[in-house]
């Protein structure tokens, strides 16, 4: 019989795949576990239960969630919905403006900031700018286009000839290539800028021409408005060396466009000056319809087959470079704008089962992508979108199917650890501001505006204070005929039902918090028999397990008989109904019994109390026998 003494003090391979229970040569397995579920890992090993969601608001459907930080001191959140746009300032709503969208618009909906103002795009949808005057004034505008850039769609030999050279002039084509949605739309002949008044038929359309043209012969030197309500709109958008730079349209999805400098409506070429406008396709051997453009230390365009740089320092006419860098793509059914983390771009990939690290090596001078969900790609379920919390160093990304996945990143550390969140709904999208995380979580059929709170243990949770207890809190009607877990005065209370908005606690209170509860869950990988029994299968028995915790409150273990709160052992004695206090030292549980299954966990953490837990390590006593 042989006695083997475990310690486990580091939780920094996070939540490991199924795939990879058979594996405990890797690094991952001595630091991952099997199951994390609403914990976040600490850069130091231990894990801590992580923090309720606070309600905000309701909205009136599905929504995408965007940052809008003006200054240091004035940041809002705008969520756009089916023709409408809120502004959330802390959690007040600020402002409400009718917008052109629709709900079915949402998922391709791309957008970029600068200053005051943002800019918002969709292929179907003429480009919007959103600016900001004042807290409570916002507009919707379109692009005040000064050169709308061009592009020649018809056949090479198709011709024009102009019935006049100055003032209102007929165009006839040689070929059909006139449609009715070309009205106010600019085209240019033979150099020179026309804007098409009237569509008479497929082969000809009147125009002003501010310019005289050169004269009355056909002309094959023509092109018509690369975006149009024709030809579609742009698909995304960034600025990138005081360029706003366009990334792709509905007809022409692997095109990029660069504004004149400083000029960022400006898209005329001109004689390719270093300031002028820059204008070029993606051409290789596979589709690349552009899915995002990312200013980071180059110009990254993220498409549907690949990831691209695009170099020149600065970028002209004359020194602008592509070169495609890796062939991992992007989703295409909806836009999923990658986000910076230490300088490197991470996106989502578009198989649904990776979360790619797009990063710069200075040996090789290029750009490599590296899948940070290797190890978890159980938790991929076709990211639908993300959100980094600097402060915390957490990735959020939220799945088609509603889960959270949380990626813990502290490179310096070699943290890169994933973790589930789960909760009494489904997330549907995400945005961070300052390290205040946002979410849009479907409930009951609803969708509700929430953020993370350090204070709340609890999800879709509001609180209330009253200089006098009292057993009745009203304004809970967003969680109407749910089921509640409560903290009063900061001690649990049973769990009550919201009745007509309010609820009624079994005895008074002077604060309150309630919400709907979540689980927090850590269940450790199989323990590493093979280290000494070769691989031999032999009954085992768990004699002790030492939980070392910090400022915990509570902590249940199941050892084999059920979950069980771990007593605490305190100098003082704690009252009754009072708010627990927090411990922080060694726990110890014993364990009776053999049992044959070594894949069967040794202990498993699992509770739903509202109340704080920080785990260090855990230690554990086993024997095993032949």
């Amino acid at each position: 019989m042989a006695e083997i003494r475990s310690i486990k003090t580091s939780f920094t391979a996070g939540e490991l795949s199924p795939e990879l229970l058979g594996r405990a040569d890797l690094r991952a397995y001595g630091n991952g576990a099997r199951s994390l579920r609403n914990v976040f890992i600490q850069s130091t090993g231990g894990l801590t239960r992580g923090p309720g969601l606070r309600h905000i608001a309701s909205l009136p459907g599905p929504a995408r969630l965007v940052p809008f930080e003006f200054n240091t001191e004035q940041t809002y959140l705008i969520a756009l919905t089916d023709g409408l746009m809120q502004v959330f300032m802390g959690d007040a709503q600020v402002a409400q403006v009718a917008a052109p969208w629709t709900g079915a618009m949402l998922p391709q909906l791309a957008w970029t900031q600068s200053a005051d103002t943002l800019l918002v795009c969709h292929p179907d949808l003429a480009p919007l700018r959103v600016t900001r005057t004042g807290h409570t004034a916002w507009t919707i505008a379109f692009w005040p286009f000064i050169e709308v850039p061009t592009h020649r769609f018809a056949a090479p030999d198709v011709t024009l000839t102009p019935s006049a050279v100055s003032g209102s002039v007929i165009f006839t084509a040689s070929a059909p290539v006139f449609d009715a949605r070309h009205v106010n739309t600019v085209m240019r002949v033979a150099g020179k800028r026309c804007f098409i008044t009237a569509v008479a038929s497929a082969t000809q359309a009147t125009a002003s021409t501010p310019d005289p043209l050169p004269g009355l012969t056909a002309t094959a030197d023509w092109q018509e408005a690369a975006l149009s309500p024709l030809r579609g709109w742009p698909v995304t958008v960034c600025f990138h060396q005081d360029r706003l730079v366009i990334g792709g349209s509905r007809d022409l999805p692997n095109r990029l466009w660069l504004s004149q400098t400083g000029d960022l409506f400006n898209f005329a070429t001109g004689t390719g000056l270093d300031d002028q406008a820059i204008s070029f396709g993606l051409m290789s051997d596979q589709v690349n319809a552009i899915r995002g453009v990312f200013s980071g230390r180059n110009l990254q365009v993220f498409t549907s087959g690949g990831e691209w740089m695009v170099s020149g320092d600065p970028l002209t006419p004359a020194s602008i470079q592509l070169t495609r860098q890796t062939r991992i793509g992007s989703p295409v059914a909806r836009l999923v704008p990658p986000v910076d983390v230490d300088g490197s771009t991470i996106f989502a990939a578009r198989t649904g089962r990776g979360i790619y690290e797009f990063t710069y090596t200075d040996v090789q001078q290029a750009y490599q992508a590296n899948d940070l969900a290797l190890v978890a790609a159980h938790l991929m379920r076709t990211p639908v979108g993300m959100a980094y919390d600097q402060v915390r160093r957490l990735l959020h990304v939220a799945m088609a199917d509603g889960s959270l996945a949380t990626l813990t990143v502290y490179r310096t550390e070699q943290v890169i650890a994933w973790t589930a969140q789960e909760t009494q709904g489904a997330s549907r999208a995400l945005a961070e501001i300052e390290g205040v995380f946002y979410a849009a979580v479907e409930r009951a059929g609803t969708i509700r505006l929430e953020r993370f709170d350090d204070k709340l243990a609890l999800d879709a949770a509001l609180t209330g204070s009253a200089a006098t207890p009292q057993d009745r809190w009203t304004g809970l009607g967003h969680l109407e005929g749910r089921s509640v877990g409560v903290l009063a005065d900061q001690a649990p209370r049973p769990d009550a039902t919201i009745i007509t908005g309010a609820v009624t606690l079994d005895d008074v209170a002077g604060t309150v918090q309630i919400g709907l509860r979540f689980r927090h869950v850590v269940e450790p990988l199989p323990p590493e028999l093979l280290t000494a029994l070769g691989a031999r299968a032999a009954p085992l028995r768990l004699v002790s397990v030492t939980f070392r915790v910090l400022d915990t409150a509570a902590l249940a273990v199941d050892v084999g008989r059920g979950p069980e709160p771990v007593p605490f052992r305190r100098l003082d004695t704690p009252l009754l109904d009072a708010a627990p206090a927090r411990f922080t030292g060694d726990a110890k549980l014993r364990a009776l019994g053999w049992r044959r299954d070594a894949w069967r966990p040794l202990w498993r953490i699992e509770d739903d109390t509202p109340l704080p837990l920080t785990l260090l390590s855990v230690t554990t006593e086993m024997r095993i026998t032949d």
